[in-house]
């Protein structure tokens, strides 16, 4: 399925083709995703606000974020396959239950239990969002819109995870309790992707085949597509690793450097890297994907090289430097990964193969900032710093070779 020039995301006809829906819904299509990012990143400026009142070390918040991770991964496992069979709203309206339940949580947290069962509830919700909701914006767009479906999907998701902490760190400044508004906004966002949940305009999923493989199952793709998987995988994982580790210390790095707690100015600084994410999908949209797959590799070693600096020279300047080159990285991976299944995986496994993408991705993006954090704990925040970025470093820059080693398979 190898194409001589690259897509563009042109704009399309009014309506779709086989009288499918109009073009207008595919935007609407991806409100659920973002809202959901939402409250997934939400949380991120209020962790020191717990510390102080709970009172947990910078290892036990990697392992609250971690609980988000298990949550995902788990409902990764089932979400995707579940979605081609039964269909996107069956699994995407108990997800944004799940998401609203999550709110209260956090909402009346005082424990550290608490705060673990309000991210593995976001983790599930998420998990859901990421296979069925975003194959729900490919369904909607149609076969002629895949392009634009994978442009929109993705920059939803980022944009929801870069909005959360910004307006957390923003209200939370400005409004009383500060732990509670932002969730109660969040609850209000999720009740208007309910109702567009309620609305989309989605096809019956076809019947599955004859034999058809187990329910719960370690999400792939068909036979044929294992190679854009893979390469997706390569540079996606350590992009969004980096963004993981950002939000989960980067507050610590900021009291570190500026000797401050200011919840607007960590809030911004993710905002800023998911920004990014949002905005490098945007311009790089016509080019090649094994051309965005290279970018996004480059963006995060590069993003590492920066955090490096920034932690050995206690300067802000290099911190948001690699918060919006680990942005570039994430986003650009995400982007390229997503454009390859959708080129060519079938509709009834499309949910699956986006479960797929995420468990690689997702996998190092759980495991790494734990390890980082806890081996700050132990040896100081600059040396745990010092070597998760060469880690990383490391995998972006093989990431970034597979691509190249690979790319006359694809296009």
């Amino acid at each position: 399925m190898a194409r001589t020039h690259p897509e563009r995301v042109d704009a399309a006809p009014a309506q779709g083709t086989s009288g499918g829906p109009p073009t207008w819904w595919v935007w609407p299509a991806a409100w659920p995703v973002t809202a959901v990012f939402v409250l997934s990143n939400a949380a991120t400026p209020l962790y020191v606000l717990w510390q102080r009142d709970i009172g947990f070390s910078k290892g036990t918040l990697t392992v609250i974020f971690a609980f988000y991770i298990v949550g995902l991964l788990g409902s990764l496992l089932i979400s995707g396959v579940l979605s081609d069979r039964v269909g996107r709203r069956p699994v995407l309206l108990p997800a944004l239950a799940l998401a609203m339940a999550a709110c209260v949580i956090f909402a009346t947290a005082s424990t550290v239990a608490a705060l673990v069962v309000a991210r593995l509830f976001t983790g599930i919700a998420v998990g859901a969002v990421v296979s069925a909701g975003m194959a729900a914006v490919t369904d909607v767009a149609g076969p002629h819109r895949k392009r634009l479906a994978a442009l929109l999907a993705s920059t939803a998701m980022v944009f929801g995870a870069g909005l959360g902490p910004f307006l957390a760190g923003v209200l939370s400044e400005t409004l009383p309790a500060p732990t509670v508004t932002v969730f109660i906004v969040e609850a209000a966002l999720l009740a208007t992707a309910f109702l567009t949940v309620l609305r989309m305009p989605l096809r019956r999923p076809a019947a599955p085949a004859p034999g058809a493989r187990a329910w719960i199952r370690v999400p792939g793709v068909p036979r044929g597509d294992g190679v854009r998987l893979m390469l997706g995988v390569a540079v996606f994982g350590p992009g969004i690793t980096a963004t993981s580790f950002v939000l989960s210390l980067g507050p610590s790095l900021l009291g570190g450097l500026l000797h401050t707690t200011d919840r607007a100015l960590a809030g911004a600084m993710a905002f800023g890297m998911f920004l990014a994410a949002t905005g490098v999908q945007f311009a790089v949209r016509s080019l090649r994907r094994p051309t965005i797959l290279l970018l996004g590799a480059v963006s995060t070693t590069a993003a590492m090289a920066a955090l490096v600096t920034a932690v050995h020279t206690s300067s802000v300047p290099p911190l948001i430097a690699a918060a919006v080159l680990a942005g570039m990285g994430q986003g650009a991976g995400q982007l390229g990964g997503l454009s390859l299944l959708n080129s060519s995986v079938p509709p009834q496994r499309l949910a699956e193969a986006n479960a797929a993408l995420n468990v690689g991705g997702y996998v190092p993006a759980g495991v790494l900032p734990v390890a980082a954090g806890y081996l700050s704990d132990a040896i100081g925040l600059t040396a745990g710093a010092t070597l998760f970025g060469a880690v990383l470093a490391a995998l972006a820059t093989a990431g970034g070779l597979t691509v190249l080693a690979g790319r006359r398979r694809i296009r």
